[in-house]
C-alpha cells in the first residue's frame, strides 16, 4: 500500500529563505547560521551572549546583508514565544525555525533536585515548543514552513548521569514525531536532528559533572552541513553522525544495551 499523500516532506530552498535559529552564538548554532547564510538564507540569530552573537552576525552578513540578531534568554519561555513573532514581523515571514538552543545537565539522578529537572526541561523542551506554537498558526495560514528541532542522540538512548538532559531530549523527539503526523497533510514540515558527540562547549560547562565519554568529537561543520541538508531535503530524521544502528540495537535489545553501557561506565570509573 502506498503511504498517504503528504506535503510535509517538501524541501525548502535556502537560497532566498528566511531562517530563525536559536543558540546561535557558538557551537552548532553559530556554524549552522553561517552555513545557511552561505547557501543564501537570510538568518535571524538568537542567543544570550551579545558579543559572540555579533561576531556570528558579521560573518552571516557577508553573504546575506539583511540578517539580524536578537539577544534573549530562552529559558523565559513567554519571551521566547514573543521573540519568534517579532522575528516573523521583522522579516515579513519566516520559512524555517531551527530550535537549537539547549544546555547540558550532567548529574546522576541520585543528586538531582526538581529544579534541575524543571530548568532543563524549560530550556531544552518547553522553549522550542513555545516558539513553534507561536509561529505555527502563521505558517499554517500561509500553508508553508518548516520546524527543525535539534535534539540529541541522548534523545534516543539513555546516558548514565544525564537523566534530566535525556528526559528533555526524549520529549523533544516524541513531540517532533507527533507534530510531523499532525501536520502531515499541510504545507508545514518538521525535521528532527540528532547530534552525537560534537566538538562544542557542552562538554565543559559549570555545575556539570565531567562526561563519561572522552573519545573523538565530530566537528561542528558536520552538523552545520547536516542541518542545511535536512532543510533542503525531505527526510524527517537525521543522525549526525550516523549512529542509527546503535539506537536500533538499544530498542531491540534493551537489557543487553544497559548491561553494556554499565560495563563501559565501570571501566571508566
Amino acid at each position: 500500500m502506498a503511504p498517504p499523500e503528504s506535503h510535509h516532506d517538501q524541501p525548502i530552498s535556502l537560497d532566498g529563505a528566511t531562517v530563525l535559529i536559536t543558540g546561535a552564538s557558538s557551537g552548532i548554532g553559530a556554524a549552522s547560521a553561517v552555513t545557511l547564510a552561505e547557501r543564501g538564507a537570510t538568518v535571524g540569530l538568537v542567543a544570550r551572549r551579545e558579543d559572540r552573537l555579533a561576531e556570528v552576525l558579521e560573518a552571516c552578513r557577508r553573504h546575506t546583508p539583511a540578517s539580524r540578531m536578537w539577544v534573549a534568554d530562552l529559558s523565559d519561555t513567554e519571551a521566547a514565544a514573543a521573540l519568534a513573532l517579532e522575528a516573523w514581523d521583522a522579516f515579513d515571514g519566516l520559512d524555517v525555525l531551527v530550535n537549537n538552543a539547549g544546555a547540558p545537565r550532567r548529574k546522576p539522578v541520585t543528586e538531582l533536585d526538581i529544579d534541575d529537572v524543571r530548568n532543563t526541561m524549560t530550556l531544552n523542551f518547553e522553549s522550542p515548543v513555545r516558539m513553534s506554537l507561536a509561529l505555527l498558526p502563521r505558517m499554517l495560514e500561509r500553508d508553508a514552513g518548516l520546524v527543525v528541532n535539534v535534539a540529541s542522540f541522548a534523545g534516543r538512548v539513555g546516558v548514565m548521569g544525564e537523566a534530566a538532559y535525556c528526559a528533555s531530549k526524549f520529549a523533544l523527539c516524541g513531540w517532533s514525531e507527533a507534530m510531523a503526523l499532525d501536520l502531515w497533510h499541510t504545507g508545514v514540515g518538521v525535521r528532527l536532528v540528532l547530534p552525537g558527540a560534537i566538538a562544542t562547549e557542552i562538554w565543559d560547562q559549570p555545575d556539570n559533572d565531567p562526561p563519561l565519554y572522552d573519545g573523538e568529537l565530530e566537528p561542528v561543520e558536520t552538523l552545520a552541513t547536516g542541518i542545511a541538508d535536512a532543510i533542503e531535503g525531505g527526510r524527517f530524521e537525521h543522525y549526525l553522525p550516523d549512529m542509527r544502528a546503535i539506537a536500533e540495537y538499544k530498542t531491540a535489545q534493551i537489557d543487553e544495551f544497559l548491561a553494556a553501557a554499565m560495563e563501559f561506565a565501570d571501566q571508566r570509573a
